[in-house]
């Protein structure tokens, strides 16, 4: 491949994550010497399904759900940050600082905030999370989309719902470059790990495709410590979609106890 669509947007706030992501990916495709398309993709399932995909990131639940079997799998990051490392992440269920429960179970009957329905960490391991405590299929009273997680946290902040599960790289994040966002939150409970997030590219690309693309991502974060430490991404590692197996478990073992569905 000689060109091709290249974004990096899951994790684009606050601005100078968004600007390391772009000095990471400029200097990947320099590494290829490759030319970049202009996508012009206005979600990003368009995005993830291009023919002309070179290197993006996704979630892990869509990777194994509308995705499986039509992208490539080019690697996985390795953050160094407080609730993710060596290549695993969880989710952070967070409430008002303000709210006197401090037991999971005490919440049943509350107002749940989720991302999308299709999110690994907003919603499949919430899901999983709370399975073992609901009952007749349902531990909240209502649940809201809220469009992303800081849209979570703000919903949160302004009472407009009672518990959200955080992707922990978005947390760890904020906490560090933007820690207003969470003023007044606070962590109730972890959710069981996961694999992070993991790039991706056309399903047209060869394994030694994959192979060459990641090695140029760790030879771009070589290059670039100051992006590294910026990204807290100490290396991409390889992947297969059997690490990403456990999200599908985490389904069943949710949809056994009765709670296929998060209501």
């Amino acid at each position: 491949m000689t060109h091709g669509f290249a974004a990096l947007l899951m994790y684009t706030a606050p601005d100078r994550l968004r600007e390391a992501n772009e000095a990471w990916l400029t200097r990947t495709l320099q590494r290829l010497g490759i030319t970049r398309d202009e996508a012009d993709h206005p979600t990003l399932m368009p995005l993830w399904l291009s023919s002309n995909l070179l290197l993006t990131q996704t979630c892990g639940y869509p990777l194994m759900t509308s995705l499986r079997g039509k992208v490539r799998l080019i690697g996985r990051p390795d953050y160094r940050l407080a609730h993710s490392a060596n290549g695993g992440h969880c989710s952070l269920l967070l409430v008002s600082d303000d709210d006197s429960r401090t037991e999971l179970e005490q919440f049943r009957g509350s107002h749940g905030l989720i991302n999308n329905e299709d999110s690994n960490s907003g919603m499949n391991l919430l899901r999983h999370r709370l399975a073992p405590l609901q009952r007749d299929g349902r531990f909240f009273s209502a649940v809201s989309l809220t469009g992303g997680h800081r849209e979570s946290l703000r919903w949160l902040r302004e009472k407009r719902g009672d518990l959200a599960a955080i992707d922990s790289v978005t947390y760890d994040y904020l906490a560090r470059d933007a820690s207003a966002e969470l003023n007044g939150l606070r962590i109730l409970a972890r959710s069981a790990i996961s694999p992070t997030l993991p790039y991706i590219g056309a399903v047209s690309l060869s394994a030694a495709d994959a192979e060459r693309i990641r090695d140029a991502m760790n030879l771009a974060l070589q290059d670039l410590p100051e992006v590294a430490a910026t990204l807290a991404i100490h290396s991409v590692l390889p992947t297969t979609e059997e690490d990403y197996q456990l999200l599908l478990g985490y389904q069943r073992e949710a949809q056994v106890l009765g709670f296929a569905v998060l209501n």
